[in-house]
Formats: structure tokens, sequence, C-alpha cells
């Protein structure tokens, strides 16, 4: 009895599976997390790319001179996003002031009615030539949530607020 008992404890066949078993797990929580926060990080880069397009409009004068609307505004924010970005889950916020200590940087505060959708109501002043414009572009990002707990949502209901800002003193434009 002893004998087969030794045999049985130095027989090292199936050990690997073994150990793999209990780093599996781990492993794919940790590869999976890696995944989620590189989403993330890809989707708000794509969010900064289109603010810095459509501040671009503002900052020149384009969208004064020819009278754009919020919503013709937010058409030429949601032409610079990304393909994997859909425009209905776009913010658009323009503030305008002449200097630069009367704009508000506070962080966006979100609210939801009982369906899920945005109450706010975001301002749209685009000022004139020489005004100091902040555009801020907000998305609301559906993210999964991870293993072991790991969840990236600022939201609270499995969504993560991106934001993404512009300051800047518009051209003086005719």
């Amino acid at each position: 009895m002893h004998r087969a008992r030794g045999t049985l404890i130095a027989d090292q066949r199936g050990a690997a599976i073994l150990e793999f078993a209990f780093i599996a797990a781990p492993l794919m929580a940790l590869l999976m997390a890696i995944v989620v926060t590189s989403t993330v990080y890809f989707a708000q880069q794509g969010l900064e790319t289109a603010t810095e397009a459509t501040a671009r409009v503002l900052m020149t004068g384009t969208a004064q001179s020819n009278g754009y609307s919020a919503s013709q505004l937010k058409q030429a924010a949601c032409n610079a996003l990304p393909p994997y970005m859909k425009c209905a889950s776009l913010m658009v916020d323009v503030q305008s002031a002449s200097s630069f200590s009367a704009i508000s940087t506070a962080a966006p505060t979100i609210t939801f009615d009982s369906h899920g959708n945005v109450t706010n109501s975001f301002s749209y002043t685009p000022g004139n030539s020489g005004d100091i414009v902040i555009i801020r572009l907000m998305y609301i990002w559906n993210l999964p949530t991870g293993p072991l707990g790991f969840n990236l949502a600022t939201l609270g209901n499995g969504q993560r607020l991106l934001v993404a800002t512009s300051v800047a003193r518009t051209e003086l434009y005719s």
C-alpha cells in the first residue's frame, strides 16, 4: 500500500494542466480587464480628435459666420466622430466669455429620466470674433462589466461618461 501511494505522489503527469487550471481564471480576468481598459482609452482618443476638429470650426469663425445652430454644430461634431461611435450618444456644450477666468470648466453632471434618457440641456453660445470659447463633447460609452467586479463605469448603469474639452480664443474674423 505504501508503494502505491509513493508512486502516486511521484507521478508528475498532468501537473502542467493542473497548474494552468489554477492560473487560467486570473489570467483571463486580467486579459479581459486589459481589453476593456484599452477600449475606453481608444474611445476617449476618438472623442478628443473629434473635439479638436469641431473646435476648429468655432475658432476659425466658420460656425459663427455661417450662422450654425446647435444642431448644425453637433452634426459637424458627429461627422468628425470615428465610425465606431454613434452620434446619438454625443452631447455638445459650447460657452463663450470675454476672459479665461469667466469660463466654467467644472465637470458636467449628467442626469437621466426614468427611461434612461439624458435630461440635461446644454449651452450653445459660440461667441464672436476674439471671444474665448470652450467646447465640450460628452459621449456616453456602454461598457461591459469585467470579470471579478472590474468596472470602469462612471454613470452607475454600466456606462462611462467620456468628456473632451477645448478652450481657445476665436480668431479675428469678419
